[in-house]
């Protein structure tokens, strides 16, 4: 494991954000954008990035808004955590960037986002990885209850409802961060320098605003910003993705238990394939960095063979 891997950090001006970002490899090979999840950050794809460097690609790993050097151009904007808004921003990104179209990997939060461009914007996605499968939200059925096991998993939805919750995520973000992952990644042996380098980027004085938005928006107790009205529409018809996808699961993951993909599949009208990958938990790239690389990798030659 080499930090200094993901190489400098940048930053480009998008039309709402300034997005810090780490960028490695060869400017000519094919764009990958690598998206990261909560409460996590670009250090889960430390490895991965060599993985793909190697193979000749141009790798971008950006910080969410609310992340790390991430910062809102306008200081009246709603600092707004909603799926909507993660995906429009990669997509602000890529316009930045001049980038027409990029392969987009990710997880959970990063994963949401990867989903909801692919679904929306296919023109502009040559291939997608998402773990845990279709990761757009139904907002409409969050009032419909999961099995209790579920439901403890996500105790900290329930927690960041409540000003309580807000207060103590502004205290201890690290805190929190660790019994999150310790519940996320049961057989992941992480140790607390990690942790700590990950938690700088909570540092961001819109990390709670935009953290607490996330959660309150999905389980249907805060409106979203109004510039996301319209996608939002969109995504309540749950849209299918037509791009070529892989989907991984991790069989150790403590938040969502690891399935055959089956009960997604109809989401998923190209080309899908679905990995088990064996002892992975929720934050896959970093701890089983290989099997996530290989899959980005594949998905590309897919895409470049289409």
């Amino acid at each position: 494991m080499n930090w200094a891997s993901l190489g400098e950090l940048r930053r480009v001006r998008t039309a709402t954000l300034e997005v810090g970002y780490h960028e490695v490899g060869d400017q000519r090979g094919r764009p990958m954008i690598l998206l990261h999840g909560y409460p996590y950050d670009v250090h889960s794809y430390v490895d991965v990035a060599d993985e793909l460097v190697s193979a000749g690609h141009r790798v971008i790993i950006p910080y969410l808004r609310g992340h790390g050097p991430t910062r809102f151009l306008d200081p009246t904007e709603v600092r707004s955590g909603q799926q909507a808004a993660l995906a429009t921003d990669v997509v602000e990104l890529m316009d930045a960037l001049e980038l027409t179209d990029a392969v987009l990997a990710g997880y959970d939060w990063g994963g949401r986002a990867a989903c909801v461009a692919a679904a929306l914007w296919p023109e502009r996605v040559q291939g997608l990885v998402s773990v845990n499968g279709y990761l757009i939200q139904d907002i409409a059925a969050a009032e419909h209850p999961l099995a209790p096991a579920l439901e403890a998993g996500f105790w900290y939805f329930f927690y960041f409802l409540t000003e309580r919750g807000r207060a103590g995520l502004a205290a201890d973000p690290a805190g929190v961060a660790e019994v999150i992952w310790r519940k996320n990644s049961p057989k992941w042996p992480f140790a607390m320098d990690e942790l700590n380098r990950v938690a700088s980027s909570f540092h961001n004085p819109d990390y709670v605003d935009v953290v607490i938005h996330s959660y309150r928006h999905r389980l249907g107790f805060a409106e979203g910003a109004p510039r996301y009205d319209a996608v939002e529409r969109l995504l309540a018809g749950q849209p299918a993705i037509s791009v070529p996808t892989i989907t991984l699961d991790g069989t150790a993951d403590g938040n969502l238990p690891a399935t055959d993909g089956s009960a997604s599949a109809s989401h998923f009208t190209g080309f899908r394939e679905h990995r088990m990958v064996e002892d992975a938990g929720h934050n896959l790239p970093r701890e089983r960095p290989h099997e996530f690389a290989r899959a980005v990798l594949d998905v590309a030659a897919l895409a470049a063979s289409r």
